[in-house]
């Protein structure tokens, strides 16, 4: 394809499972990624995204937390330590990008998730109406691609919600609890993604994160994920594509073995694909590439070795590419090791190889 297509084209394309004029490219550098980028050449008046010409993807979130206060609770140089939304303490890096260390959850048991539960309820100062009043017609009119944050499952409510024991605990002891929280995080987001609905801000995908895996296995057994988990994340899809919505999972760790469960009820695309984890991306194409489409797979560990990150590239990008079904990214982040040099070069290659 000689013209240039938008990202809205590309992307419609790739879900499709159709080729395209180049694959869609995106990625996520740190903050502290960006801070360096910007010391090394980076003008600070462009976005990087821009800058390096890559596709246009924008995001409306809502707020489905239960809203406890937010309040700095000890400060230095080095780290902040804060209260959130959801109820955590956690304690985040000032200099460096990463996961923050998370140190304690109001949400401890059934009698405080009842008073959590009852501060969840969808209105309408949970969304940012302003924010889409001033750009929704120029993201349509520069053909990016809208995707509905959705916040749900496994992986928000272990991590930003209850903690990963208590949640691992309570799926083996008290699962109905653990499918009240869950279902209760997708029926906040439904409700006020309806309203931005309903206001004619329509988008294009639904995208949540629910990390399932780590290194070389998943957190839980296939029969737990088939008695919990999926039939939440099954409504999801169902209530996307009931809008002719996309279905986009973020699911970091080795998952391969949920990968039928998640066609099965309607994914579209799976991210992030984690190598290091053991998923194996050319097998994961060659499997079900018919079924799903893929985002990510470039071993972010090789962002240390640029050399070998080249190599990595030229070798699973014309695999991944095939047919379409394919959105261009590292399979986790950026981190602050890649110099603004070495990532102009990670996205010319992409684009060199992820041209048809």
């Amino acid at each position: 394809m000689a013209t240039e297509l938008t990202t809205h084209e590309r992307m419609t394309r790739m879900l499709a499972h159709k080729d395209a004029d180049r694959v869609p490219i995106t990625d996520s550098p740190w903050g502290s990624t960006l801070a360096r980028w910007r010391r090394e050449g980076l003008p600070g008046d462009v976005a990087w995204d821009r800058y390096f010409g890559l596709d246009q993807f924008q995001s409306i979130g809502v707020d489905n937390s239960p809203r406890f206060e937010v309040k700095t609770i000890e400060e230095t140089d080095e780290w902040v330590i804060t209260h959130t939304q959801w109820g955590a303490t956690i304690k985040s890096w000032k200099k460096h990008g990463g996961v923050p260390e998370f140190i304690d959850f109001d949400v401890r048991d059934r009698d405080t998730w009842a008073k959590a539960k009852a501060r969840m309820t969808p209105t309408r100062d949970r969304v940012d109406f302003k924010r889409l009043q001033e750009n929704y017609a120029r993201w349509r009119s520069e053909g990016a691609w809208i995707t509905a944050g959705f916040w749900f499952g496994f992986d928000v409510t272990h991590s930003w919600f209850l903690g990963t024991d208590r949640v691992l605990m309570a799926m083996v002891e008290d699962p109905q609890w653990m499918i009240e929280v869950m279902n209760r995080e997708l029926d906040m987001s439904i409700a006020m993604h309806e309203m931005v609905w309903d206001a004619g801000y329509h988008f294009d995908s639904i995208y949540w994160p629910d990390d399932m895996g780590y290194k070389g296995k998943t957190f839980f057994s296939i029969d737990m994920y088939r008695e919990i988990v999926k039939p939440i994340h099954k409504r999801a899809a169902d209530w996307a594509h009931a809008r002719g919505v996309k279905v986009h999972l973020h699911s970091c760790g080795d998952v391969r073995s949920f990968v039928p469960e998640l066609i099965e009820i309607g994914i579209d695309a799976l991210n992030p694909l984690e190598v290091k984890a053991g998923m194996d991306p050319a097998w994961l194409k060659r499997t079900y590439g018919k079924q799903l489409a893929f985002h990510g797979g470039l071993n972010a560990v090789l962002f240390g070795d640029m050399q070998k990150m080249e190599q990595h590239m030229r070798q699973i990008v014309p695999i991944l590419k095939q047919n379409g079904g394919y959105i261009l990214s590292s399979d986790h982040s950026v981190p602050d090791s890649v110099s603004f040099k070495e990532f102009g070069r990670f996205i010319e290659l992409a684009k060199e190889l992820g041209r048809y």
